[in-house]
């Protein structure tokens, strides 16, 4: 019997023991499967690498074309051209390059091949289709050699940077309200400056390819920018960005409340590189035929541009917050299921048995 009782006694102090433990810490419930998908990052979504492969393919044709102007003439202007129709047809180009590198699986063994010969061969003929778009109800243009040996080497480009760096961007759905409360780092400073020269390069073609249409009756939509613009844009749009940070989430100012800083900032940096590559005849633009101007390099005429161009800014910020560069080897875009079997972690699968 006493021995009956003190098991019996340890049994209900060891019971009581678990409880009060259990009590004080509270069983934790696992996130469901639900959220854990929602935070992994994912591969970037078709209607940004749409964006970003026209933007990419103006970029390369104000490149070229200033180059050559300025092989021709020696124009320190370095004046480009592109159009809204390229835009598009880079965007479409793009996205079968896209499509014929993910094949690259099927040349295994014979890298040469592929890299070389069969990618080399099939950008080549897409960039001669997309330089004769818009005169194959005239006359087709022919291709020197010299033109061929550029796209072969930019194939390459494609082939070994391009497509590469782009595979590693991963994309992560969180919703504004989560970044109001925790931003993320997002891509690397660099990148972010390319990015937004090159977002640059975007808007003075659609801008002045509009305002050709409209002034000069220009049926073709041909735009041009100047290749300093992109040194202009990027950095001046990169310290936009970090004053969005800083105001937005540090300070919380709203949205009308940054727009004049916004605005003052882009006319003293428009005015300051406009007097800058005025001095070596570098400046490609000049105000003076414009009211409101202030010795031909800023006008108030182009004040709504600019709001409208600023608030945008804070759309793509809140976009590129969401994009990330993951470190490893080469990903792969979700439609071709390069990665479905994990989550990326540094670029690289982690195995579910891992997640779990």
């Amino acid at each position: 019997m006493a021995s009956r009782w003190r098991d019996g006694h340890r049994i209900a102090s060891e019971d009581s023991g678990t409880g009060l433990k259990t009590a004080r810490h509270p069983r934790q419930h696992e996130p469901s499967g639900e959220t854990e998908d929602a935070a992994k990052p994912v591969d970037l979504p078709r209607w940004m690498r749409l964006y970003f492969y026209g933007m990419h393919g103006v970029t390369l044709d104000i490149v070229l074309s200033s180059a050559q102007g300025f092989l021709n003439d020696r124009d320190p202007k370095l004046v480009g051209f592109s159009s809204p129709y390229l835009c598009i047809m880079h965007s479409l180009t793009h996205f079968a390059l896209e499509k014929i590198y993910s094949q690259k699986r099927c040349f295994r063994g014979r890298p040469v091949v592929f890299y070389l010969v069969f990618y080399p061969s099939v950008y080549i003929g897409l960039q001669i289709l997309v330089g004769n778009v818009n005169t194959l109800t005239e006359q087709v243009r022919l291709v020197s050699a010299t033109q061929l040996a550029v796209q072969y080497v930019l194939a390459l480009y494609f082939t070994q940077v391009f497509h590469k760096g782009l595979s590693r961007l991963r994309f992560h759905p969180f919703s504004p309200a989560d970044l109001r409360t925790q931003p993320r780092r997002g891509l690397p400073g660099l990148a972010r400056f390319v990015f937004f020269g090159m977002h640059g390069f975007l808007d003075e073609v659609i801008f002045t390819s509009v305002f050709n249409l409209v002034e000069k009756s220009d049926p073709t939509l041909s735009g041009h920018t100047s290749l300093w613009s992109f040194l202009m844009y990027g950095s001046c749009s990169f310290v936009v960005e970090k004053l969005y940070l800083h105001l937005h989430f540090r300070r919380g100012w709203g949205t009308w409340q940054r727009l004049p800083m916004y605005v003052c900032f882009i006319y003293t940096w428009e005015f300051s590189w406009g007097l800058a590559l005025r001095q070596f005849d570098a400046c490609s633009w000049d105000y003076s035929h414009y009211p409101h101007n202030f010795m031909g390099l800023i006008t108030l005429l182009y004040l709504p541009g600019w709001v409208c161009l600023s608030l945008y800014q804070d759309v793509l910020s809140n976009v590129l917050l969401r994009v990330e560069c993951a470190k490893g080897e080469d990903g792969g875009n979700g439609e071709n299921g390069d990665h479905q079997g994990g989550a990326s972690v540094n670029g690289q699968l982690e195995p579910r048995e891992r997640q779990m």
